[in-house]
């Protein structure tokens, strides 16, 4: 049956709204390395300003993902699959950057959770149930998620430490803090792994934001020599883990073209 762009009309209506009132404005505070980011509470692992460029692209593969909702493939996906989900992301990420900006750590920590359930349950539902038959499903769909659930991943650590660690302008870094730091990174670094061995091909997006997350921990993590160069040893794991995504992503294009070249000429 052909589908009208004016089926789920009240939801793509809604989607456009939410993204330009809701995703949009945080271009404001968080697209690109402003004031914001040297005013905020520094602890030993933020990253340096430049790690919040990754909502940029976020936000513009977004702006493809509405869009796309107005074509048979997008609407499968994001009208039938992910549903309201993508308001209720957009409403909750609003919430959580306003919160963050405004230095209410603890309360910004508990939406940070939010988010990320909000955005795990949308990964779950494309990654598991629709599998990318297009390259607009690929970078429209499957990319934006994938990177913005390993940013939201990032966004947890440093909101906790934000939230419930110390500020390194002000404090020294003690046992305990290298601990839970440490403990971060091991953390994220773990992730990074986890995502590029979930799947045969990996998920180089996800394993992808938060690399480049403890490359700019390293960067910025210069006060303590203990943090500085676990970081670094963290980043260069992840970006092993980035590499083995980007060969998985190699190796099944390259099935992929020898199962059409055997393909029969004549069905």
């Amino acid at each position: 049956m052909a589908t009208s762009w004016k089926d789920g009309i009240l939801l793509k209506l809604t989607n456009i709204l939410v993204y330009f009132l809701f995703l949009g404005s945080n271009i404001y505070t968080v697209a690109s390395p402003t004031s914001i980011y040297y005013n905020g509470k520094e602890t030993y692992i933020t990253p340096a300003p430049w790690a919040f460029l990754i909502w940029s692209v976020i936000h513009v593969l977004l702006l493809g993902t509405v869009i796309y909702q107005f074509f048979p493939n997008g609407k499968k996906v994001i009208i039938d699959g992910i549903s309201w989900r993508f308001p209720l992301l957009g409403i909750l990420n609003a919430i959580y950057v306003n919160l963050w900006a405004t230095h209410h750590y603890i309360v910004a920590f508990v939406f940070a959770l939010l988010v990320s359930s909000a955005v795990t349950h949308i990964y779950y539902i494309v990654k598991k149930h629709h599998l990318s038959e297009s390259w607009g499903d690929e970078l429209f769909v499957h990319l934006p998620f994938s990177l913005y659930h390993g940013w939201t991943t990032v966004l947890i650590v440093v909101t906790a430490f934000d939230a419930f660690g110390v500020n390194r302008l002000h404090h020294h870094a003690g046992i305990w803090t290298k601990v839970f730091v440490f403990l971060g990174l091991f953390f994220l670094e773990g992730t990074a792994a986890t995502y590029a061995f979930s799947t045969p091909e990996g998920d180089l997006p996800a394993s992808i934001a938060i690399a480049w997350s403890l490359w700019a921990i390293f960067a910025h993590q210069t006060s303590s020599g203990f943090v500085h160069w676990s970081s670094l040893v963290f980043a260069i794991f992840a970006l092993v883990w980035v590499v083995k995504g980007a060969l998985g992503l190699s190796s099944r294009g390259r099935i992929a073209l020898s199962d059409e070249e055997r393909a029969p000429l004549v069905g």
